[in-house]
């Protein structure tokens, strides 16, 4: 890696907000949806383990997907929170680095996930007599396993790529994590082939999971709209309700903030879309995951009564 010197020195994280008054409401609010993101997604992973009914390739998923939502909001809230409470607020070169690496790779098997379960809902309405063979347990696993594979490959190329950059003058960062656009913000190299390379990169990586849902509802749509009865075509889309909602509010919030050139970068607006798939998105997953699914209820409440026992 070559680098200025000053590269190496320590970046300042300025935060959701530099009034001092609000550094401690803040902190209490991101605590309380911190801990209810965990606690949330841990329910769902142990009442979808303990209930033999969930151990099906939809909720196999979205166990996985409770998971990386926790690592997700660890990598990035518990030190916005201790920064809160901080005068310095300061992370180390190879620590935003390794936030960055991170943060991506759990982002992106976020949304791979997305689409695995996208590609479930397409192959239980529109095909389910070949369901079992299609969505088989092999299968799901491999998909599982190339979703962390694609996604920890271009976390890594993004941060080799960042590590090449200069950092001569301003070392402040103005948001809450070491995210790709304010990091390139403060460089004094030429960014021009990064920002190509970068953009080009993120819709080969990002886009393709997105299409792969499009196409699956898209087609899901078609099959459902076949369906005689309204009482048929309304359980066929119920089952997807749920995960339509996740997939707006994830990938709503995250096409706003990445696909945007640099020079339209907004410091206050872009750390609202990010707050929105970075907390809040993965602290509603439970909750609209649980609410609108029947399966998911009875899961629940067989895990209570477990716990009571």
């Amino acid at each position: 890696i070559k680098n200025h010197s000053s590269s190496t020195s320590p970046f300042i994280l300025l935060g959701l907000s530099s009034n001092p008054q609000l550094q401690k409401p803040l902190f209490a609010i991101f605590l309380f949806m911190y801990l209810v993101t965990v606690v949330g997604n841990v329910f769902i992973i142990l009442a979808i383990h303990s209930d033999s009914r969930l151990h099906t390739p939809m909720y196999f998923f979205l166990s996985n997907l409770s998971f990386m939502d926790i690592c997700f909001t660890t990598v990035i809230v518990p030190k916005m929170l201790r920064n809160l409470l901080s005068d310095t607020k300061a992370i180390s070169y190879v620590g935003c680095l390794v936030q960055m690496y991170f943060f991506m790779a759990l982002a992106n098997t976020d949304s791979y996930l997305l689409a695995s379960m996208a590609i479930d809902r397409l192959v239980a309405i529109c095909n389910p007599l070949h369901y079992d063979v299609a969505m088989s347990p092999r299968r799901c696993l491999l998909m599982l396993l190339g979703s962390c594979t694609i996604s920890h490959l271009h976390a890594l190329f993004r941060v080799l790529l960042m590590s090449r950059l200069s950092f001569c003058a301003s070392h402040v960062i103005k948001h809450f994590f070491c995210d790709t656009q304010p990091v390139l913000k403060l460089s004094c190299s030429d960014t021009s082939s990064s920002q190509i390379v970068v953009m080009t990169e993120t819709l080969a990586v990002i886009v393709t999971p997105f299409l792969c849902i499009l196409f699956s509802y898209l087609r899901i749509i078609i099959t459902v709209l076949r369906i005689p009865s309204a009482a048929g075509k309304w359980k066929a889309f119920s089952t997807c309700g749920s995960h339509l909602t996740v997939v707006v509010l994830f990938y709503g919030s995250v096409i706003y903030v990445y696909f945007r050139p640099l020079s339209m970068y907004s410091v206050v607006k872009d750390r609202i879309a990010t707050v929105m798939y970075t907390v809040v998105t993965p602290m509603l997953n439970p909750f609209i995951y649980s609410l609108r699914n029947k399966d998911m209820k009875r899961g629940l409440r067989k895990l209570k009564d477990k716990i009571h026992l």
